[in-house]
């Protein structure tokens, strides 16, 4: 074999690819040989790139969104055409709907057979195409360095996302000449980043005229790492923050000017300080349809500055009275010196009321959980411990439904990238694929995946890769017998008809006895009293995986909540009770 990291040097199209990936600083990469593909894993086989094989092509996907939203560094997975590369359209989606950075290489049939139903074909980038960012079809081995630096060039800048280069068999065999391209040209494709003075100067008037600002801040914020930026605006303004799912960890759930999470299950807090503002400084965050509700009653009061990366999100859901298109690290710093400027001069905003208001709606609707009655484990107590025994340093990675929403509320994060979980797909099995990304781009901290017993039930076999591979991981399933979001929806809505929710999980499987057959540890805990003593048991393992089976009380219930299509008004902070706001609170 030709030695790695020569330029200009004659190799196969699978060697140009290997090498192409170690240029463009793949260290890991997530995924599962084929046919198609197979001649790259010759190459692969002598490079410096850990390959981690996973046991199902969607394991890959959400390994390599783990890795990328812990460390901030591209995900690379890799698998094989026909199905291995449409098992990677889930997590392509799930990264593309949170704008995770990420690179799919897949390999495709021939390229005198493309177009022919060739075994294992499938038009991967024509099914991807709606789903990434951009995508690539390779057929000149000549054309594989180029586009694999675009292809991370494309993912890591701008709003970033998933990107799939869909190379053909006959081109990895073909023989080609290596060399790394010096520059990237796109025409066409010109990320802004620094905000426009003038779209500043106007934002920063509206914000000194308000009375009832809060900073809405999204998962922009994160990926952006502007963590810091925004605490510092956020401070010297005293304006409230709210934090999205995508968001949470991005400013502190213990400092005094944080609300919570808004929307469908945010805290009351958050809620009413959307609904009631009078100017929504939007930082990264794209006005879901689980924050807003019902768009026509969402913040009827409130102008709006919207900053975001991607110019496509600005005035797609909401009428926007500042846009401001950039990188939302620039967009805050650019603030600050303005807005520092106007205190220097002696203009500053006066909130004090609207602060006073907000301290006591927090105050007056906290969150909070009922013990059941019957002595049964209350699922947000687990995740309270949880939080306070592994600790804000701990990386935690959510499944989707009633554990996701518990976690988000009662572990209590203070760091960005802590928090990682499926936003706008909603994608269950997500956790544990996720964890072990998390846990191989951050070895040192401690991963939890906090899941339910569906979700785990989805993705569970990475856990031998985790083993083998050496990646001790720990596993919270919250298990309820259910697929408690929905039960929790039947319950609400469909009178308690409990039409196929019912997973009998704790009977089928032995979750604990799973674990063991893993080669990982295998706890179980149906006590409070048994609480702490079983999460120090599994933070004390740390040379091989944990799962630990919470056996939960089935009824338990997320609140607060908005129904889906309702008003923000209408929201529940328990079940038929709605918190109550007289006029002149404000």
């Amino acid at each position: 074999m030709t030695e790695q990291g020569a330029t200009g040097t004659q190799v196969t199209g699978a060697q140009s690819l290997i090498k192409s990936l170690e240029s463009a600083g793949a260290e890991n990469i997530f995924g599962i040989p084929g046919g198609a593909i197979l001649p790259a894993y010759d190459p692969l086989y002598d490079s410096k790139i850990r390959h981690i094989l996973v046991r199902h092509e969607q394991g890959a996907g959400h390994a390599a969104q783990g890795y990328a939203a812990a460390t901030g560094k591209v995900g690379v997975c890799m698998a094989t055409s026909g199905p291995g590369a449409t098992n990677l359209v889930t997590p392509l989606a799930d990264a593309h709907m949170d704008s995770v950075p990420l690179v799919a290489v897949t390999g495709q049939v021939g390229a005198s057979m493309i177009g022919t139903d060739a075994f294992q074909e499938a038009d991967i980038r024509g099914i991807t195409m709606p789903i990434t960012k951009h995508n690539f079809l390779v057929t000149d081995p000549a054309e594989i360095p180029r586009t694999i630096a675009e292809a991370f060039y494309l993912a890591s800048t701008g709003r970033p996302g998933p990107v799939l280069v869909d190379v053909a068999k006959s081109a990895l065999q073909a023989m080609t000449t290596f060399t790394w391209p010096t520059e990237i040209n796109l025409p066409g494709y010109r990320p802004v980043t620094r905000p426009h003075v003038k779209q500043i100067r106007e934002a920063t008037r509206l914000i000194l005229e308000s009375r009832r600002p809060v900073l809405y801040v999204g998962g922009g914020v994160i990926r952006a790492r502007a963590s810091r930026e925004l605490r510092v605006l956020a401070e010297m303004t005293g304006i409230p923050v709210v934090t999205t799912l995508m968001a949470r960890g991005a400013f502190p759930d213990s400092h005094a000017q944080h609300l919570g999470m808004p929307g469908m299950h945010g805290t009351v807090a958050a809620v009413a300080g959307l609904q009631k503002s009078d100017l929504i400084i939007s930082l990264g965050a794209r006005f879901d349809d689980r924050v807003t509700g019902n768009l026509d009653s969402f913040a009827p009061g409130a102008k709006v500055i919207h900053a975001d990366i991607d110019p496509a999100e600005i005035g797609k859901n909401r009428i926007v009275d500042v846009p401001i298109v950039g990188d939302c690290r620039e967009v805050i710093a650019d603030l600050i010196v303005a807005l520092q400027a106007e205190q220097d001069a002696g203009t500053a905003g006066d909130y004090e009321g609207w602060v006073k208001f907000l301290s006591g709606v927090k105050q007056r609707y906290p969150l909070g959980y009922d013990t059941p009655e019957d002595g049964g484990l209350a699922p947000q107590y687990v995740l309270e411990r949880l939080g306070a025994i592994a600790g804000p340093e701990s990386v935690y990675c959510a499944g989707v439904g009633q554990h996701q929403m518990w976690a988000t509320h009662y572990v209590g994060f203070e760091h960005p990238n802590t928090w990682i979980n499926s936003g706008g797909l909603g994608t269950m099995g997500f956790a544990v694929p996720a964890a072990m990304g998390a846990k191989v781009g951050r070895p040192d901290a401690t991963v939890w995946a906090i899941d339910g017993d569906g979700c785990f039930q989805m993705t569970n076999q990475e856990l031998a890769t985790c083993t083998i591979e050496g990646i001790p991981i720990k596993v919270a399933i919250i298990n309820n017998e259910s697929l408690g979001m929905v039960r929790q929806w039947q319950t609400l809505f469909y009178g308690g008809r409990y039409s196929n929710t019912d997973l009998q999980s704790k009977r089928v499987p032995d979750f604990v006895k799973l674990a063991d057959a893993y080669g990982a540890v295998g706890l179980a805990c149906e006590s409070a009293a048994d609480v702490d003593a079983t999460i120090n048991k599994a933070m004390e393992i740390d040379d091989v995986p944990v799962v630990v089976d919470f056996r939960v009380h089935r009824d338990a219930m997320v609140w607060p909540m908005v129904a889906a299509g309702t008003s923000n008004d209408d929201i529940k902070y328990a079940r038929d009770l709605a918190p109550e706001f007289e006029e002149d609170d404000l």
